[in-house]
């Protein structure tokens, strides 16, 4: 499915502007997901951007003394053999660190790596090399390591909705080591990654300062293994993607590293598309295609006209993209014929009752939604894939918070996946790679003062004009863009907005765009993962475009 672009009008043309200082992705009333408490926060302690006013929850909390320094344990190596499609390959792992300083030349930090080189007789000096991230900010790269790109993952059942425990780590026959090397990346105060001097590790926290360190990172990995000559490519996933966008235009500019392709998942390039606020219209709308996948999937919906998941989107699109745009613009003028006619429609797509879409002004915001939807059954649907469903807090748990941490409320789907990729880590790292610390690895930690420069200077950031800029200098650059239709964190048609807003239709020719039936983590539903690697086989191996002279 390519996925319809939605043409918003003339209400939303702030969109692509900033408004004001603080781009944190955060939603109203959630205080159950990872996220930081106000503007100029962090988005979460993982990797998937916030929503509004939430307090920061995550079952794995910070340490509380200061981590030693792994700076003085050498590189870890280690050889390992891996069956991907079918056929055996073998790979060297190296787990170790680079230096690294802040933008002014002065802090110097270390930064944790694990790279996976392929053993196969050819020449590693211009064979594929790609680097993995996760965001957060403040996430080590752990979920897209072991969920997706690794020769190990943690195993989960096929549907991505469970896992046995304790946790397990199996081959991973979807990663795509056997077509490039690859590079894991910790940004500076996760993984392993720190400042030397702790009280100086703020000067590596922020949009500008994070998008030099790892961009600095990229350029001094390719000059060290001498992959000058390799094709380059960078995958991020959720903030990660906000990363990629910065460094194609740093890299470009300042790092000396020319990039071949891009792949973002579950991608957030414009944070208006993702945060509810005051003045911003434009998330109801995008929402709205999402809340219908969800609804669809857990029976919501009349069979008469909701047949398939196609017939479902194809709707609440159609709605999203003419009919509610004019409602959400027209506000309290809207006559009573109107308004009850637009809450009928939204209660028919979403799978919720015209009262409550009416005492909520035709608004859904996603956690009224998720905790709204399966009411009567006392559930409540997660926000990183909106397929996982858990019971909500008790009253006690939700006053005191701890609901909000534990296996009740909160994100089912964040509860589900954030213990098991701790522990599967800690024990990968010293039994796997044999790489021995007493430092203790951090999943994912708080970053209070993320700092989002010139990109939010206006209120929302936005590196979609970077990513454009780009584009438009190397025409041979491409991009793939994955998207999760169960993704209630940054919604496809979000995702799908801010490419339709990005520039010229003819960039459109230098990106692909996909869609997969699971959540902001699509590779832990096996099918999406399995499609997921065909698309990233077929985008990494097409044929080099070579720029038209003019």
């Amino acid at each position: 499915m390519t996925g319809p672009f939605f043409a918003m009008v003339a209400a939303f043309l702030v969109c692509t502007a900033s408004l004001q200082s603080s781009p944190v992705l955060v939603q109203q009333q959630e205080k159950a997901d990872k996220t930081p408490p106000k503007t100029d926060k962090p988005a979460s302690k993982d990797d998937k951007p916030a929503e509004q006013k939430r307090a920061p929850a995550k079952e794995e909390k910070p340490a509380q003394k200061e981590d030693k320094t792994p700076k003085t344990v050498p590189d870890a190596v280690t050889d390992g053999s891996v069956i991907i499609a079918g056929h055996k390959v073998e790979y060297k792992a190296t787990a170790g660190m680079l230096p690294s300083v802040d933008k002014t030349g002065k802090a110097k930090a270390n930064i944790f790596y694990i790279a996976y080189t392929r053993k196969s007789g050819e020449n590693n000096s211009t064979r594929r090399l790609t680097f993995c991230f996760n965001g957060g900010p403040g996430s080590a790269s752990a979920y897209v390591h072991l969920g997706f790109f690794g020769p190990r993952r943690v195993l989960m059942q096929d549907d991505g909705l469970a896992a046995p425990r304790p946790t397990q780590l199996v081959d991973n026959e979807s990663s795509i080591l056997d077509i490039t090397d690859l590079v894991f990346i910790d940004p500076v105060s996760t993984g392993y990654s720190r400042s030397e001097n702790p009280q100086e590790a703020t000067l590596f926290h922020g949009l500008e300062e994070d998008t030099q360190s790892v961009g600095d990172f990229i350029r001094d990995y390719v000059a060290k293994y001498d992959r000058k000559n390799s094709p380059t490519y960078i995958a991020g996933e959720s903030y990660g993607t906000t990363r990629a966008a910065a460094l194609s235009s740093y890299l470009q500019n300042k790092g000396g590293v020319k990039l071949a392709g891009i792949v973002l998942i579950s991608a957030v390039l414009d944070f208006q598309t993702i945060r509810f606020g005051i003045g911003n219209e434009l998330p109801y709308a995008l929402f709205l295609p999402t809340y219908a996948a969800t609804a669809f999937y857990h029976g919501k919906l009349d069979k008469k006209w909701a047949t398939d998941l196609h017939t479902v989107l194809k709707e609440a699109q159609r709605y999203a993209d003419g009919p509610y745009l004019e409602v959400l613009h027209k506000g309290n003028l809207l006559t009573d014929y109107e308004r009850q006619a637009a809450a009928k429609q939204i209660a028919m797509l979403t799978g919720l009752s015209e009262d409550f879409v009416l005492r909520n002004d035709l608004r859904l915001e996603a956690t009224r939604f998720r905790t709204e939807l399966m009411r009567d059954k006392q559930i409540v649907v997660g926000r990183l894939d909106s397929r996982v469903t858990s019971k909500p807090p008790t009253e006690q748990e939700a006053s005191s918070g701890s609901g909000f941490r534990g296996g009740r409320g909160g994100d089912p789907s964040q509860n589900l996946l954030s213990s098991m990729y701790t522990e599967a880590m800690r024990s990968y790292l010293p039994d796997g790679l044999g790489y021995k610390t007493e430092a203790r690895y951090q999943l994912s930690v708080p970053l209070p003062a993320w700092s989002y420069g010139q990109a939010g200077t206006n209120r929302y950031a936005n590196v979609a004009p970077r990513l454009r800029s780009a584009l438009e200098k190397d025409k041979t650059l491409r991009v793939l863009v994955a998207s999760g239709y169960c993704d209630l964190a940054t919604p496809y048609a979000g995702t799908n907005y801010t490419f339709a807003h990005m520039g010229p239709r003819s960039l459109m020719d230098q990106i692909t765009m996909t869609y997969y039936e699971a959540g902001h983590m699509l590779y832990t539903h096996e099918p999406s993962r399995r499609k997921l690697r065909d698309d990233l086989v077929k985008f990494m191996t097409a044929p080099v475009v070579t720029e038209k002279k003019q």
